[in-house]
């Protein structure tokens, strides 16, 4: 009997099987190099060799790794849909069309069973309702999140005093830069950290944010959460259209919620909407 695998498990178990060994690859390749030539077993010159074989090697790994990821993925996740979509987000898997996800390597019986898989995007995700939810769900900003910025900050500033106090003119250009980015943000956290609003609400009725005023369910197509950017740079959005030609997009990157805590909070007050208002 096949156990029924998470969205969140399949994009975990995806990282380790594909980009944990790229990543080790381009990395251990030239650091390889590098150690080989300090032992003048090589030439200078091979370092540079070594980052070509090390990027080619990682993108043989990745073109081979993700086929297998992907059946795997595909056959163990119930909702195909919301994975497709997180895979994509995440950068394990390119849009389809792209011309990079030409180059993954598919064998004959990959391809069948891949086929196979696609059968299963013939019908939609299914969800389920939270029940530890409660009736209304009032999401604010993470104050351990902007602490931790707020101490970043405070750290910016004394370097940036240190400089302005060694009274060079090098120094003080340099000491004015850093005093005066974390003072800015030092400003900025504040203001988020002394913020006891909430920044979205949500129920069974539908939602409102800091942006936008209450908008009942009937009223909200397309609710979804997306992420853009890359690696540690990337943000999460809470996004949705509301009343035919509005459209909110409200950062989580800072809200005492994760990316698919939100998703799950919005999937189940929209069920509970649906079952409540038939």
């Amino acid at each position: 009997m096949r156990v029924e695998v998470s969205v969140n498990k399949a994009i975990k178990r995806g990282h380790l099987m594909v980009n944990v060994p790229v990543v080790l690859t381009i990395i251990g390749c030239p650091a390889l190099a590098i150690y080989l030539s300090d032992q003048n077993r090589i030439p200078k010159w091979s370092i540079a060799v070594a980052f070509l074989i090390g990027f080619i090697l990682a993108w043989l790994i990745w073109s081979y790794m993700i086929t297998k990821w992907r059946i795997w993925a595909f056959a163990n996740v119930q909702n195909v849909h919301e994975l497709k979509k997180r895979a994509i987000q995440e950068k394990l898997i390119w849009e389809d069309g792209n011309v990079f996800e030409r180059t993954e390597i598919k064998s004959n019986n990959d391809k069948k069973e891949l086929k196979k898989l696609n059968k299963k995007f013939e019908k939609e995700d299914t969800y389920r309702e939270d029940y530890s939810l409660p009736p209304k769900k009032e999401i604010y900003f993470s104050k351990a999140t902007i602490f931790v910025e707020l101490g970043v900050a405070v750290f910016i500033v004394i370097v940036g005093i240190y400089y302005l106090l060694k009274g060079e003119t090098k120094f003080i250009i340099l000491g004015s830069i850093l005093f005066s980015i974390g003072l800015y943000t030092i400003i900025k956290e504040s203001k988020k950290a002394f913020n006891f609003k909430p920044q979205i609400i949500i129920d069974n009725k539908g939602i409102t944010t800091i942006n936008v005023s209450f908008k009942d369910w009937k009223t909200i197509e397309g609710e979804e959460i997306i992420q853009e950017g890359l690696g540690k740079s990337s943000k999460s959005y809470l996004t949705y259209f509301y009343d035919e030609d509005g459209f909110e997009k409200i950062e989580i990157e800072l809200l005492n919620v994760s990316h698919s805590e939100m998703e799950n909070i919005i999937r189940t007050y929209r069920i509970r909407n649906t079952k409540n208002f038939r």
